[in-house]
């Protein structure tokens, strides 16, 4: 009797109709994947067509309009969890999709970048009109209805308050940390748990700009070694993370990016933890792409 041929593994790289093909990385993980025997195949995660059911894993990469919709978003990922192995996992997608999470994180003594929280009915006014500041939706992704504003603008930092009020959506004030400007910003990627590689992000508001047009702002990167303080703060971020997957019964993350900025002191802070759509840069890092395909591999049911 001959072998059984069993059917290559049917994973989908989740993203938007905006990019029904992948960036540039996904298209790297996407070759990686197909080079060990995986069926995988980008899906645009409102696509009202795809049966989730037929696939063993789907893995949320580039789905940037998430933000706008994020009730829908995860209302999707629900299903899509009910019947496929979604990565990350659907408790990380919720938590990580609203940016209060900054508030959890320092309250088990992370060090974050301040941030004052505005809510709807709140008013328009925040700790930091009198300084250098950044205004955001706390549900917010590529940069989007974010402006960097100075102490003499507070008419118009209240009124981008006021504006992202007015669409129902909680506000995110943070300071300005000023040595982004000459130090850049320091994105860790984190693949199945271990530091695989870090990137230099170039500062990104303009003083006195404009809204970002587009899904996202372009952002200029190079590689970057990560300090001993950067990398020991990732960590930590990384083993909280680890804690909440556990504590909500689910898988660590496949993958992660921790953001962080100097502050006055040098000092690294955390400014976001990206466990949803973040680009990981597979691109500028050689052997990554390979990497995080290993590690999809590694999560595929048995």
């Amino acid at each position: 009797m001959g072998a059984v041929s069993r059917p290559s593994p049917a994973v989908a790289l989740v993203t938007c109709s905006e990019v029904p093909h992948l960036d540039d990385e996904g298209q790297h993980l996407l070759v990686a994947l197909r080079g060990r025997g995986v069926d995988a195949r980008p899906v645009v995660w409102d696509d009202a067509a795809v049966d989730w059911a037929a696939l063993d894993l789907a893995v949320v990469r580039s789905t940037w309009d998430y933000a706008p919709r994020r009730e829908e978003f995860l209302a999707w990922a629900r299903r899509a969890s009910s019947s496929s192995v979604l990565l990350n996992p659907l408790p990380l997608l919720e938590w990580s999709t609203d940016k209060h999470y900054l508030a959890e994180l320092e309250a088990v003594g992370l060090p974050v970048v301040p941030s004052a929280f505005v809510e709807v009915g709140d008013g328009e006014s925040h700790p930091y009109l009198d300084v250098e500041h950044v205004v955001k939706p706390a549900v917010s992704a590529g940069s989007r209805d974010t402006l960097r504003l100075g102490a003499h603008e507070p008419d118009r930092s209240r009124a981008h308050v006021g504006a992202v009020h007015a669409g129902g959506r909680s506000v995110l004030v943070q300071p300005y940390l000023a040595a982004v400007d000459e130090v850049g910003e320091t994105a860790l990627v984190f693949l199945d748990g271990t530091l695989s590689h870090a990137m230099r992000k170039a500062a990104l508001l303009p003083a006195g700009g404009e809204l970002v047009e587009g899904l996202f702002a372009e952002e200029e990167m190079t590689p970057r070694e990560p300090s001993a303080a950067e990398v020991e703060v990732g960590l930590a971020v990384m083993a909280e993370v680890t804690r909440r997957a556990r504590e909500a019964g689910v898988a660590a993350p496949l993958y992660a990016r921790v953001d962080l900025l100097p502050d006055d002191d040098g000092a690294p802070r955390v400014l976001e933890l990206e466990l949803v759509e973040p680009s990981l840069f597979l691109d500028h890092a050689p052997g990554s792409a390979e990497r995080l395909a290993e590690a999809v591999l590694h999560r595929l049911p048995h």
